[in-house]
């Protein structure tokens, strides 16, 4: 048991999933932020580019991707996802200090997963 609880403390921590992140496409960019109580995430859309930047889009920055989702665990959030008008229940998991998933499912049978990665100038 003692074997167990050094390993834990011996794994590494996560860093703070707070920054900008930039989608798998590269063409959207989100500010993530804690909130709420501060175990919450959150999630806003910053920038769109890359084609995403079209007049149909364009009414989504600025809002909300990710709303006060729920900690369920050390990096792993839980909550509703919105994505360019549609909505999703979603699990989002920080990978690593620079990748976190996206995981939206609507009716519990069509689930699509994105990546985003950290984003730096």
């Amino acid at each position: 048991m003692a074997c167990f609880f050094a390993l834990i403390a011996a794994a590494p921590a996560l860093a703070s999933p707070v920054g900008v992140w930039e989608i798998e496409m590269r063409d959207s960019r989100y500010d993530v932020t804690l909130c709420g109580d501060g175990t919450q995430l959150c999630a806003e859309l910053i920038w769109l580019g890359n084609g995403a930047d079209s007049a149909e889009n364009l009414p989504y920055l600025n809002t909300m991707l990710i709303d006060h989702a729920v900690q369920t665990r050390p990096g792993e959030w839980k909550g509703e996802l919105h994505i360019y008008g549609q909505s999703a229940a979603g699990t989002i998991t920080q990978v690593s200090e620079d990748q976190i998933t996206l995981r939206g499912c609507v009716a519990l049978v069509i689930c699509k997963s994105y990546q985003m990665y950290r984003y730096g100038e």
